[in-house]
């Protein structure tokens, strides 16, 4: 082992100490900040992966729309539905509505599901917390629990539909009544765009609703397992005409996709502040040790101590203190990622906030996912810049003169 290395470990590693108190402090400064930053970035990637995982489901994987409702869809389906590529594929219909009940209006988002296809590719049954697919006929309605909460309604519930075609035979005198219909069910996705404003309808009560007799908007499809939908989407695309349009549950929610990951990348910008201010104490803590160790560093000087050997002393203890406050940083990342959940509750029960946690965010919990590559650019990150803070002090260390450092008094 070269005596620099040895040097190094006894500085941090001293005679009958665990650590010195200044290695300590500098060790404490850069484990919090791994930790931080580990915490931050999976929460935040549970968020995004969780958020990618409900839009998928709620969306379908590939959408064909078209500027005007499709005719003859039926010829679609099964064209679509030989394909080798393709699991299934439903008609699509989607519009708003005006629902009333006890005199309480909402304008929510409905989808018109056709009760044969539709439930292979989007799986509502899962998300169903009450009732199930067989009640859902063409005067019942599924809403979703913020619509529930907020018109107060229960299965059972009767609910009065008003639809935009009503204005339109309005123009021309002519009154369409309300449709009544029945509460069949009530689901939850998780996801809070959804859970918040949407109903389900079968496909053949919206298009009674707007007025579109056999056509529908589009057609969507749940691809098989390992197929890209981004490459498919473009295959479909070189075969359909100008007026259809392929798209992807990502290119539907491509700006709010773009938010999440902008978010996530400037929590990682802001936290890693604080692994730079644990490298100033790094490289505060090492410049304490050359001015205190003057005399000895110009006794190794003069014993023929190299300047390379000096400094790397110095710039060995950075890299080290890097090293251990990473390793304890991503273990302790680790323990509080493994007890997010029960500090969660802890503080939605401390401040009685819970359910406005999960209306804000649409996660009555924290969800984490790990990603290999963010521990690893995280570890590097930390142990360059703590081995970049030791430079200064190696380098001064390194400048010394032997006749100066000895006479030195410090």
């Amino acid at each position: 082992m070269p005596w620099y290395f040895h040097a190094a470990l006894k500085q941090i590693f001293p005679s009958g100490k665990l650590l010195s108190f200044f290695a300590f402090i500098s060790v404490t400064g850069v484990t919090l900040g791994v930790m931080v930053l580990l915490v931050v970035q999976s929460v935040m990637n549970g968020f995004v992966f969780d958020i990618q995982s409900n839009l998928a489901k709620t969306n379908g994987d590939i959408q064909i729309v078209s500027r005007a409702p499709i005719v003859g869809w039926e010829d679609w389906l099964e064209n679509l539905e030989a394909r080798p590529e393709v699991k299934a594929a439903a008609p699509l219909a989607h519009g708003v509505v005006m629902l009333q009940a006890r005199n309480r209006p909402m304008f929510p988002y409905v989808w018109g599901l056709d009760l044969e296809s539709g439930p292979e590719v989007l799986p509502f049954e899962d998300f169903l917390q009450s009732g199930t697919m067989d009640d859902l006929d063409d005067r019942s309605i599924f809403v979703s629990g913020g619509v529930a909460r907020e018109l107060t309604l229960g299965v059972g519930t009767e609910v009065a539909v008003y639809t935009p075609l009503m204005l339109d035979r309005m123009k021309v005198d002519e009154v369409i009544r309300p449709i009544t219909m029945r509460v069949a069910g009530i689901f939850e996705t998780g996801w809070n765009e959804v859970d918040s404003r949407t109903v389900v309808v079968t496909l053949r009560t919206m298009q009674e609703l707007y007025g579109l007799g056999e056509s529908v908007h589009g057609v969507v499809m749940k691809l098989e397992d390992g197929v890209d939908t981004a490459e498919y989407a473009g295959v479909l695309n070189a075969g359909l005409s100008e007026e259809y349009h392929a798209q992807t549950w990502m290119d539907v929610n491509s700006d709010f996709l773009f938010v999440l990951r902008l978010e996530k990348t400037m929590m990682f910008f802001i936290m890693i502040f604080i692994v730079l201010v644990a490298s100033f104490s790094i490289a505060i803590s090492l410049m304490m040790a050359v001015i205190r160790k003057t005399r000895e560093i110009g006794l190794l000087s003069a014993m023929g101590a190299s300047r390379f050997g000096i400094g790397a002393c110095f710039c060995l203890q950075g890299f080290l203190i890097g090293t251990v406050g990473t390793i304890l940083g991503i273990i302790g990342a680790l323990v509080a990622l493994h007890f997010r959940n029960n500090i969660f509750h802890l503080f939605a029960h401390l401040t009685g906030r819970g359910q406005a946690l999960t209306d804000a965010y649409g996660f009555s919990y924290l969800p984490a996912h790990y990603i290999i590559s963010d521990f690893i650019i995280v570890a590097l990150f930390s142990i360059f810049v703590s081995t970049l803070a030791g430079l200064i002090p190696a380098w001064r260390a390194a400048r010394l003169q032997p006749a100066e450092a000895l006479r030195n008094d410090a």
